[in-house]
């Protein structure tokens, strides 16, 4: 039988907590990076956008462990954060040396894509202050012995940032599991990132590592090959058409290999266009998986970010219901909602999650 044992929320500052890079995104909006004339700017980055989609949709307590020069750009980012709800004071601010020579804060120019043209992004993420950061810089005693969070999620984005980051990564998680906290991880396998520092080989030491400290574990099947080493037998290779038996004797050998992982989870989705998915999700625990509702031909607007809108809903279903059903379709409305308005990050509302859940349609609400 399933179960997940949240610490109570009393005894905690925050219900979750993230640490990974928050980049300033520069959209373009319909039209392309190359072209553009004007951009608009949002904060963005796989770890912190499911503290932030936690607190803006699901209403929780987050905050986000991160590191910014401390000049306008990185006030500027601060500022977003804030406006998203999500406590700022764990961030570690780095002196500006006057020109970028050292120390930076990351940018990410994303185009959005539309019908043949795939979206696109271009990232300028040398040498940021959150890539140096190194075994000591952040009291996670401090952190989780005394403030206290119920859920902590970061992953393989930040991990794969610098020779440095995996010991933070890994410092974060044993101190998170002294304390009783809830350890969630997004594998996110990047080529690029990994390419300087080691390759697939240094993420598979840096993954099977970290791994043994991670309670649910996220990815796809690629992810798992890249990271961990398992393989999904006789899978298509579109996820829409996922063997799920050879899914299932995938993971049955992932939680032998990890016994710790309570749940595991992925997205599902076919790329018919760049504005048209179909979307759904899985996620096995206890023994057992459970797939989401479908979400054929949904139309997208902004993809970025719809997989970690799918964390924070699959998150918020663990903790507040306990059953892996409702929460992997909790996970499967926010990410979809998510898709349906620009940036990285949420614009959902919980009612409007539920309502998606319950077959509501897209008819004008008045």
């Amino acid at each position: 039988m399933f179960k997940i044992d949240v610490k109570e929320k009393k005894s905690c500052r925050y219900d979750c907590l993230s640490l990974g890079e928050v980049m300033l995104r520069f959209d373009p909006g319909n039209g392309r990076i190359k072209n553009a004339r004007e951009f608009q700017v949002w904060e963005g980055g796989g770890e912190y956008n499911v503290s932030r989609g936690l607190r803006k949709c699901f209403g929780l307590s987050t905050g986000v462990v991160t590191a910014f020069v401390d000049n306008e750009i990185g006030r500027l980012v601060e500022d977003l954060i804030l406006q998203g709800g999500v406590d700022a004071s764990l961030i570690k601010w780095v002196p500006y040396d006057g020109i970028g020579l050292t120390v930076r804060n990351g940018l990410n120019f994303t185009e959005r894509g539309f019908g043949v043209r795939g979206a696109l992004g271009v990232s300028d993420r040398g040498n940021t202050a959150v890539s140096q950061l190194k075994k000591g810089d952040i009291d996670w005693e401090y952190i989780f012995g005394q403030l206290g969070s119920r859920w902590f999620h970061t992953g393989g984005i930040f991990a794969a940032l610098s020779d440095t980051t995996p010991e933070v990564v890994l410092e974060a998680v044993q101190t998170a599991k002294k304390y009783g906290t809830i350890v969630s991880y997004d594998l996110n396998y990047r080529p690029s990132l990994w390419q300087s520092i080691g390759g697939q080989a240094r993420a598979q030491a840096v993954n099977k590592e970290l791994a043994q400290y991670v309670d649910v574990m996220i990815g796809n099947e690629e992810d798992f090959t890249a990271c961990l080493g398992f393989e999904v037998e006789g899978n298509d290779a579109k996820l829409k058409e996922l063997n799920l038996e050879g899914y299932q004797k995938m993971i049955d050998e992932v939680v032998k290999a990890y016994p710790n992982f309570k749940v595991v989870a992925t997205t599902l989705r076919t790329v018919r266009s760049a504005t048209v998915n179909d979307w759904s999700a899985i996620c096995w625990a206890g023994g057992q998986i459970y797939k989401a509702e479908d979400y054929d031909r949904l139309e997208i607007f902004d993809r970025v970010g719809g997989g970690d809108s799918f964390v924070s809903g699959l998150i918020y279903g663990l903790m507040t219901t306990g059953d892996p059903a409702k929460a992997v379709n909790y996970g499967a409305a926010h990410g979809a909602l998510a898709m349906t308005t620009p940036g990285d990050t949420s614009m959902a509302s919980l009612k409007e999650v539920e309502n998606l859940m319950k077959g509501g349609g897209a008819r004008v609400q008045r």
